[in-house]
């Protein structure tokens, strides 16, 4: 054991961590107590740079960026539901958008409409149908459309009322774990890698195949036996991420996240798979579930699913 131990000394620097007689061995690194996995331990990985690698990771938020200057396809399939769960809205729609020179436009080829998902100006009646559109339609031709990362931090410059609560929710999105600007009392809450939150979460690194890729498996999860009160404390309840084996970008996260200010409050669900068209990635397949709410228009429980797929490039 002790020869064990020297080996991953000289693999991983100057870190303490130990190792017990369970399945997975625990390993200590600034302040936070990350599980191991056999399979882990016997590749030698360099957990400190895996971690950072996790934290600074941009594929994500990238795949998300490169819907906005490709052509694709989309089946939409949006439900929302009343305090008994039952569907009291819903569209299911197939969708077609065209990108050229920056500029983008969705065309509507189905579309199936029930209960009062549309108001009578036409208008969504749904704010989480009004996020969806967001993310997927353009109605109108947009401009000045890039897959550029020039900044990982998503602005809400301009963006007031509702528009700005939308943002913000897309920021948890598409970045979780970044600092989310101008929620209520939200401060650091989702900076789930600051070394503030170390003793709220259990995290976790292994390696398993996914869709016939080797594949890195990074977890974290509030710990079962927090008070009350430092429960306050976490926004991202839940978070697990597949990355490539080889080339280290993300193929699938999924996600809980909720929180509750009084005037602002959320307990949503996501799963995202990636894939890969040529050198882009994009999400493929995307699934909410959860409840949102503002003060201005009241609280709303949706379902949605949307399937990315037939994808080109101008």
């Amino acid at each position: 054991m002790k020869g064990i131990a020297f080996l991953f000394f000289l693999l991983l620097g100057n870190y303490y961590y130990s190792f017990s007689q369970s399945k997975d061995s625990a390993f200590i690194w600034e302040g936070r107590q990350v599980s191991l996995s056999p399979i882990v331990i016997r590749s030698g990985t360099n957990v400190p740079g895996f971690i950072r690698k996790v934290e600074d990771d941009t594929t994500f938020y990238k795949a998300f960026k490169n819907l906005r200057v490709l052509n694709f396809s989309s089946l939409n399939d949006v439900r929302m539901l009343d305090k008994k769960g039952r569907v009291e809205a819903s569209l299911y729609s197939k969708t077609r958008q065209w990108a050229s020179r920056g500029c983008r436009v969705t065309n509507v080829l189905e579309e199936k409409t029930t209960g009062d998902f549309y108001a009578n100006s036409g208008d969504y009646n749904y704010y989480t149908a009004e996020l969806y559109a967001s993310l997927f339609f353009s109605k109108d031709t947009v401009c000045g459309q890039t897959n550029v990362l020039k900044d990982m931090q998503r602005t809400l410059r301009g963006k007031k009322g509702l528009e700005k609560n939308k943002e913000q929710l897309k920021m948890l999105f598409f970045n979780p774990g970044k600092d989310i600007p101008g929620i209520p009392l939200m401060g650091n809450k989702v900076k789930v890698f600051d070394q503030s939150h170390a003793e709220l979460y259990d995290f976790a690194v292994d390696i398993q195949e996914y869709k016939g890729k080797s594949a890195y498996v990074f977890s974290l999860k509030i710990k079962d036996d927090l008070s009350f009160f430092k429960k306050d404390n976490v926004v991202i309840d839940e978070m697990t991420t597949w990355f490539d084996y080889d080339s280290f970008e993300v193929l699938a996260r999924n996600y809980k996240m909720s929180y509750n200010a009084g005037v602002y409050k959320f307990n949503v669900a996501m799963e995202v798979e990636i894939s890969k068209f040529g050198r882009y990635l994009y999400p493929s397949v995307i699934r909410y579930n959860g409840n949102w709410g503002v003060m201005v228009k009241g609280s709303e429980r949706g379902i949605f699913t949307a399937t990315v797929y037939d994808l080109s490039a101008n």
